[in-house]
């Protein structure tokens, strides 16, 4: 079953000027991408800057994302970690807190064996009930979920139900839906990737792209799989260049730049992340104007 179909948003995380969680500034964004038709909050994932969280603010964040959506959407909470047991115990405790699934991404750094991986959804698996996102983004973590892993994976873990697929690898994504012949859903992880992965058989995206375009993006999901290709590949290709603005440093630096020049108090990025360049600023300006969203 799926847990969503359409667009989801992969949020921010709001800080204050002191590195705080901005709360009520999150509540706003919260609000406003669900009236924008926002079909899943994706919260605590790398654009939700989770990695720089302690775990008693990665679930009160995520505790926090539950209790305002209040069921209206699904809320799918990040939960992977380089170290199984931290991403046993931080899923487990999403679970109690209310979210209605998990994104998973590999373990990271230390990485590990196809079969590592395995073993690593099967351990998350075994400790909750709620339905689980395997997030394969080896840029980032030096792992690469094979196409042949992940079907084994979702067939023979329970709750493990779909992959968001961000490796950028556009062959492998089509082996990966040819292996699985339906049994795991499909989401996009790129979004200048969209309608290559929905043509494949994926049912949606985990996007940026939706902070700043909600209902252009949940527009060009379901265009497509009600069968207007026509419209999906405009709404496609007229974003490719905010898209390209929205990634033109390491993801959340500019989506949260954008987030503030849109009148959100989004606030800072937490350190390693830098604040985005002068130069970036401008780039990421005059594509949203151009974009008709500023």
């Amino acid at each position: 079953m799926s847990i969503f179909t359409g667009a989801g948003v992969a949020i921010i995380t709001p800080f204050n000027k002191d590195g705080s969680i901005n709360f009520d500034a999150f509540g706003k964004i919260i609000e406003d991408q669900i009236a924008g038709s926002t079909d899943a909050i994706i919260v605590c994932g790398t654009t939700g800057e989770s990695s720089t969280m302690n775990d008693e603010e990665h679930i009160a964040t995520i505790k926090y994302c539950v209790d305002k959506v209040a069921g209206r959407v699904p809320v799918i909470a990040g939960t992977g970690s380089n170290c199984t047991r931290e991403a046993v115990n931080m899923s487990a405790k999403a679970e109690e807190a209310g979210a209605d699934g998990l994104l998973c991404v590999t373990p990271y750094y230390n990485k590990c064996t196809q079969e590592g991986l395995y073993q690593y959804y099967k351990a998350i698996s075994d400790a909750v009930n709620i339905p689980i996102i395997m997030y394969n983004i080896p840029g980032r973590t030096g792992t690469t979920i094979q196409p042949e892993t992940a079907v084994r994976i979702a067939k023979e873990v329970k709750n493990v139900v779909a992959i968001k697929e961000a490796s950028g690898n556009i062959s492998a994504v089509a082996k990966l839906a040819a292996l699985a012949d339906g049994c795991i859903d499909i989401y996009s992880g790129n979004d200048d990737q969209v309608l290559p992965l929905l043509s494949l058989g994926g049912i949606g995206v985990i996007s940026v792209w939706s902070h700043v375009a909600p209902k252009k993006v949940h527009d060009m999901v379901y265009a497509f799989l009600e069968g207007d290709v026509e419209t999906a590949t405009k709404l496609q290709l007229e974003a490719i260049d905010v898209i390209d603005a929205l990634f033109c440093e390491v993801n959340p630096i500019p989506v949260k730049a954008a987030m503030n020049m849109l009148g959100y108090d989004a606030g800072i990025v937490r350190a390693p992340l830098t604040e985005l360049t002068d130069a970036h600023k401008e780039v990421l300006r005059k594509a949203l104007e151009n974009y008709g969203v500023l």
